[in-house]
């Protein structure tokens, strides 16, 4: 996953939006590699709070929702004290390095982001201008910290590449300044060297559910939005209700094969292969190995007591953690804090780059 050579200190970033009840894919996705990752980098975890503005403006409970996030982040096993866990809104710095990012990536940029298109649909005049710099936020998120490495999901890896661009083109314009004020490092860029102060940040992408799909339609990416609860399983449910929702997932009436070619063109047991492969953490492949050949009758109830032995210890500690409001707060304090000194560092010397004059 890493390059060792590189010149800049390996630091993995990531968020999530604190936009409704975190479900099985968020956790299968992103939680459950940030817990991985921790083990081997130093990570920060941030609840991206700005960008939920982007979904909707007026929020009833975005606070608590933004306390939800941070309990499955440590419900989970993401330990606050040796790495950071923080809410975005806290570090200043985010919102600043988004703005000069505004004035270094092109239109042209924004506009083929394939998520914007998804989401303004064909009323795009109408669409907020946050929505549209959505990217830019992102890319600020990641490189106020200079990390090295982000989690991401396949519907992300854009703008990753959209962040990979913005710190190029800041690394060139830039090149002669950076190499004044001695604050960077020299980087291969085609045939031309430059000198640069932000990385070319690498995805981490893989895993065997890196993308899980609703249970009422394999077609659709399992989603906090749906109107039918039967459609995902909440990090929040119980054991009863997660058994219940995998019982009903909607499957079709032929037997699991023994080879992934023959889930191909079966979306519903292709997704629930994907799951069971992700709990278990092990291969599509073993999965088929074992169950092919087999009705769902036999998988079902096999995927259900494997999710409730994953995740009912999850939702019991997130419901426990949510419980102590004063705990959670403080542990979004102090990563906040701690962020927030390396977000200064970093903007720093991008004012000193850019020539802003400050003290």
């Amino acid at each position: 996953m890493t390059d060792q050579t590189s010149p800049f200190r390996q630091l993995v970033f990531s968020g999530v939006q604190p936009t409704g009840n975190l479900h099985l894919g968020n956790y299968l996705g992103a939680i459950r590699k940030f817990v991985a990752l921790q083990d081997e980098y130093d990570c920060i975890y941030c609840v991206v709070d700005l960008h939920s503005l982007t979904a909707q403006m007026v929020y009833d409970d975005l606070a608590d929702q933004t306390r939800q996030i941070t309990a499955a982040f440590l419900a989970s096993g993401i330990d606050p004290k040796k790495h950071i866990v923080f809410n975005q809104s806290r570090v200043k710095q985010h919102a600043e390095l988004a703005w000069i990012f505004n004035c270094v990536a092109r239109i042209g940029w924004m506009n083929r982001m394939t998520q914007f298109k998804d989401k303004a649909g064909k009323d795009r005049e109408n669409a907020s201008l946050g929505l549209l710099a959505y990217p830019s936020l992102m890319a600020a998120d990641i490189l106020v910290y200079r990390a090295t490495h982000v989690p991401v999901g396949e519907d992300q890896k854009q703008h990753l590449e959209l962040t990979r661009d913005i710190a190029q083109k800041f690394n060139n314009d830039f090149s002669g300044r950076i190499a004044d004020l001695g604050v960077g490092v020299e980087m291969q860029v085609g045939d031309e060297t430059v000198n640069g102060f932000f990385p070319l940040t690498e995805p981490v992408i893989g895993g065997p559910a890196a993308r899980i799909m609703s249970l009422r339609d394999g077609s659709k990416k399992m989603s906090k939005s749906d109107p039918s609860d039967l459609s995902r399983i909440n990090l929040t449910d119980d054991a009863d209700a997660i058994s219940k929702k995998i019982k009903k997932a909607k499957t079709d009436p032929d037997a699991l094969p023994s080879e992934l070619a023959g889930l191909e063109s079966r979306p519903e047991a292709k997704n629930l292969v994907g799951i069971y492969a992700g709990l278990a953490d092990i291969s599509k492949e073993d999965v088929l190995k074992a169950f092919g050949g087999q009705q769902f009758s036999t998988f079902k109830p096999a995927l259900a007591d494997l999710a409730v032995e994953k995740l009912a210890p999850v939702a019991s500690e997130m419901r426990r953690i949510m419980a102590d409001t004063a705990y959670v707060d403080a542990v979004l304090k102090d990563g906040g804090e701690r962020a927030g000194a390396l977000a200064e560092e970093t903007m720093k010397t991008v004012r000193d780059i850019i020539g802003l004059v400050q003290d």
